[in-house]
């Protein structure tokens, strides 16, 4: 299903995969098939957690290109026999038609509840039999699948994904389950002030842009999504002129070769996608509020960021870890945790989508103190525009993000995400090999030009949550300045 709103720190797919937000909620089974799902999980995790795994230094990724011309990233590795597929098609929730938010979405909740011959409760039994996992998920540019078996259940299990993508069959029943489960997980949403203010902003930023639209779908859109929907949404976007695929595991060139044409082989040559336009980040310095009655506020508050292909993006990137991207040491940590106990924790995060690029910070603190903890974020982000960053500041970033990077690497299916990632990136086959000397490449004089050029505190849109202080000595602009908010519907977007 649709992923929670957020970005990571060097690019949208090139960190480690949140989990599918549908979790026990979108699996409802007979507890016999309960038990054949923890069975099947215990067996792959326990032969993952046995293995050794390579490491990206060490890995040798292939291009492989299928006799009936399907091309995928492999990595084979033969010690663990565990076999990882990741699968993307560009066309995400932002093709969603206007009136029919939620669709990608629900599609995503659906491909595993029955194809072909195969209803609901006889496909989810198969992949027990066969003891794979297999998940889908839509996010804001592309539709993305997985695929986890182990090795000696290998074809049977990429049969079934291929009839889970050819003949899904968005059975009544199905759909209407699922249908009812995201509204429910909607209609949560509304309690949750990460997810309004998260929307709130994007509303506010992006106005009518298709990324502005609730992922999930809303209480008035959910339901005008018919199986006609569903079925033209896969149509329209399973094809193979749209698709990366990236595989690791003990799986031969020519082996993969030829499950790719038979996974895949049936899909059309080419999608049908509408075009995005591209977007910026209005430079106001909005502040807007949302009253609800918690006991703190969550404030998110953004820039225009970088797309990924800009060639400021890695200095971008090192100059996020030291404001704000580096947990316990970055700046804004220090500032606001550290020396005056504002709020448990503060980050920031680089967010280049397809269309769109954004700098977002998120940070909760007492609703009095807002007004204080946005002045702080606003004094670092100007200084660090006016005076760069510390020789021992850029030392200490470079060690720990290329010391870090490996970690990426430390499992099949970490590989196959990283390498999908890189491909929707269109960064290189080599990327693994050059993307820490682009790193330590970066001068303090990089990061001064970068830091000035994209660091505008006085054109940050705001974001806030709860019932801040917003008498005049709270640092806050007069309620009257304020950006119009009215109360989420709800769904919890703002209107």
């Amino acid at each position: 299903m649709a992923r929670t709103r957020r970005g990571c720190h060097e690019g949208r797919r090139s960190c480690r995969r949140e989990e599918d937000i549908r979790g026990n909620a979108f699996r409802d089974r007979r507890a016999s098939a309960g038990r054949r799902q923890l069975i099947r999980s215990l067996a792959l995790a326990l032969t993952v957690l046995l293995c050794p795994f390579a490491t990206a230094g060490a890995m040798e990724i292939e291009r492989v290109v299928s006799p009936g011309g399907i091309e995928a990233w492999l990595v084979e590795e033969p010690s663990i026999p565990v076999v990882v597929m990741e699968v993307a098609w560009k066309g995400g929730t932002a093709t969603d038609p206007a009136d029919k938010t939620g669709l990608a979405n629900m599609v995503s909740g659906l491909l595993d509840e029955g194809a072909g011959d195969l209803a609901s409760a006889e496909f989810q039994e198969r992949l027990d039999d066969v003891a794979a996992k297999m998940s889908f998920s839509a996010e804001s540019d592309y539709f993305t699948g997985s695929l986890t078996t182990l090795a000696d259940r290998r074809d049977e299990a990429f049969d079934l994904f291929s009839l889970a993508i050819t003949e899904p069959r968005f059975d009544e029943e199905a759909v209407e389950r699922i249908r009812a489960q995201i509204e429910t997980i909607v209609s949560r949403n509304r309690d949750s002030p990460d997810w309004i203010a998260a929307n709130a902003w994007y509303k506010t930023a992006l106005g009518d842009h298709p990324y502005a639209l609730a992922n999930e779908g809303t209480p008035e859109s959910i339901p005008r999504i018919a199986r006609a929907d569903l079925q033209d949404f896969a149509a329209r976007v399973f094809a193979r002129d749209n698709m990366k695929i990236a595989v690791v595991g003990p799986v031969s060139a020519a082996e993969l070769g030829t499950l790719l044409d038979r996974t895949f082989g049936a899909l059309p040559e080419k999608a049908d996608i509408p075009a995005i336009p591209d977007v910026e980040i209005a430079p106001d310095g909005q502040v807007m509020v949302v009253v609800r009655d918690f006991p703190q506020s969550v404030v998110i508050f953004g820039l225009q960021g970088l797309s990924r292909d800009d060639p400021d993006f890695i200095p971008a990137f090192v100059m996020n870890y030291v404001l704000g991207g580096g947990s316990f040491s970055s700046r804004l940590m220090e500032e606001v945790r550290e020396k005056r106990g504002l709020a448990y924790s503060i980050g920031t995060y680089l967010h280049p989508l397809d269309h769109a690029a954004m700098i977002f910070g998120q940070v909760g603190t007492k609703n009095e103190r807002v007004g204080e903890t946005l002045a702080i974020v606003r004094k670092e982000m100007a200084r660090m525009a006016k005076e760069g960053i510390g020789e021992e500041e850029l030392t200490d970033a470079k060690t720990f993000l290329t010391g870090s990077y490996p970690l990426r690497f430390t499992s099949n299916r970490s590989i196959a995400n990283q390498l999908l990632g890189i491909q929707l990136e269109d960064l290189g086959i080599d990327y693994v090999e050059r993307r820490n000397a682009m790193i330590e490449a970066v001068t303090q004089e990089d990061i001064a030009r970068v830091a000035k050029r994209l660091l505008k505190p006085e054109n940050m849109l705001v974001a806030i949550v709860g019932k801040p202080d917003l008498s005049p000595d709270s640092g806050l602009p007069e309620k009257d300045d304020m950006a119009p908010a009215s109360p989420p519907h709800p769904g919890g977007m703002p209107n």
